[in-house]
């Protein structure tokens, strides 16, 4: 493991953790835990449902998620089979919360609808999706939220998704300038971004999540000002500026390893460019790569308040994970075409009786589950704070996580009695300090990923 300097003095851009731990930490559980106990012990009155549609209409060159490129929407048939098979995983789901309803009838209090691209299905198929939120007994009227692409917000998908109750849409657009895009394996047209973005506000009450990228091949600070200002013309509730990656098995990465360069260089520039950007806009920083409109709210005031740091998550289909406290559970995961195929196939094929135990995960002891809170608390703006980890854990904040320390003194977080918070220069730091605070046992277990 290295020392925290022995971090800082590499590259800004070592890992982005946004969740821990990561699915190359995962491996079979043997024996394989059933639903129902699992779920009994946990509390139920606010959980978060995420269903995962692992399929889009290209795969980025940066991209590293478990998802399948279909071009043309093509393998219909496949397609519509993964939507019956998550269908058939929601009833056997439902029951098994339904089994442990004597610790409290499960209650959802958000939901979320990712990938891969949900838009890319066709409206029939969306709206058989849609409709899985209830078999789960989701109700009406809980925050959702989607994601889409350029090519597939079309008005009826949006407008179909917007009467089902979707109150947030994020697009990922990464650059508005058509070269750039290219350069990633997009063959997006600024033309098209621009219709779905119109098509996505003239739907009236979602709020809007725009992604961008920087670091993108061939992207100077005046092509990012023009994406960043393009972004802002349509005044998003959110934006979420995500450095560029070439990570392992991703076209990116297979072309950086050839040159022998990941194109480090221009991204804190072109990240400092957008944050001061961004904040001159009116808009606040939540983390290194969150900003939120300071006029927009959060979107779901009334709503039951979700906090993944004492709730649960339920993830359906292929690629979803699940989270109770003490274990974390999905299929298996793959970047590469084949590997992916594979898992998939095998998901497909499932009887009921293997979607009512989770065979693949990892479980969080008690150390592990510190770590996870420090982790998740000190790379968002709320911080760590010592007071809720005290309540939590029984502990001394300072005394078990002297990471923190180390922090402080090199000017990357501030202490303000007993709640600790990133500086500016930490939240910079966040893709350095992520990875620096992995536990060993976990980081071991990522290394040993053999996964294609």
């Amino acid at each position: 493991m290295k020392t925290l300097d022995e971090a800082l003095g590499g590259s800004r851009y070592q890992g982005y953790l946004y969740a821990y731990p990561h699915k190359t930490a995962y491996r079979p559980l043997d024996p394989p835990q059933p639903l129902a106990p699992l779920w009994a012990g946990e509390r139920r009155d606010r959980l978060f449902l995420y269903l995962h549609v692992p399929f889009c209409e290209m795969r980025c060159g940066f991209c590293n998620l478990f998802t399948r490129p279909l071009p043309d929407g093509g393998e219909d048939d496949r397609v519509a089979a993964y939507v019956a098979t998550l269908e058939r995983q929601a009833r056997v789901v439902r029951r098994c919360l339904d089994e442990g309803d004597a610790a409290g009838p499960a209650r959802f209090a958000r939901a979320a609808i990712g990938g891969g691209t949900p838009t890319f299905l066709s409206p029939a198929l969306l709206e058989r999706l849609v409709a899985i939120l209830a078999i789960l007994g989701a109700e009406p009227g809980i925050p959702l939220s989607v994601e889409t692409s350029p090519a597939t917000a079309t008005r009826d998908r949006i407008g179909l998704l917007v009467a089902a109750g979707a109150d947030r849409i994020s697009i990922g657009v990464q650059s508005f300038v058509d070269d750039e895009c290219r350069a990633v394996g997009r063959p997006q047209r600024a033309a098209e971004v621009h219709r779905a973005l119109d098509t996505i506000r003239a739907a009236g009450g979602p709020a809007l999540n725009v992604d961008l990228m920087y670091g993108l091949p061939g992207q100077t600070a005046a092509s990012w000002r023009a994406s960043l200002d393009a972004a802002l013309g349509y005044r998003p509730e959110e934006i979420y500026l995500y450095p560029t990656y070439a990570r392992p098995l991703t076209p990116l990465g297979k072309r950086a390893a050839r040159r022998g360069d990941d194109g480090d260089d221009a991204r804190p520039g072109l990240y400092a460019q957008g944050r001061e950007h961004l904040l001159a806009a009116g808009y606040a920083q939540v983390s290194m790569r969150m900003f939120r409109r300071r006029d927009a709210g959060d979107g779901a005031a009334t709503a039951p308040v979700y906090c993944c740091q004492d709730d649960g998550m339920v993830g359906l289909g292929c690629g979803a994970r699940s989270y109770t406290r003490g274990l974390h559970y999905a299929c298996d995961y793959a970047v590469g075409a084949r590997g992916v195929r594979a898992i998939l196939d095998r998901w497909i094929a499932r009887d009921e009786s293997a979607f009512a135990r989770a065979d693949h995960g990892i479980a969080l002891d008690a150390a592990e589950q510190r770590r996870r809170w420090l982790i998740l608390s000190i790379l968002s703006d709320q911080g760590a704070d010592g007071a809720d980890y005290a309540r939590r854990f029984g502990g001394d904040l300072a005394a078990d996580a002297p990471e923190l320390d180390e922090l402080a003194a090199r000017g990357l977080a501030v202490r303000d009695q007993a709640r600790w918070q990133l500086t500016a220069r930490g939240v910079a730091c966040s893709d350095v300090i992520g990875p620096w605070l992995v536990s060993a046992p976990v980081r071991a277990l990522m290394a040993g990923w053999e996964g294609a």
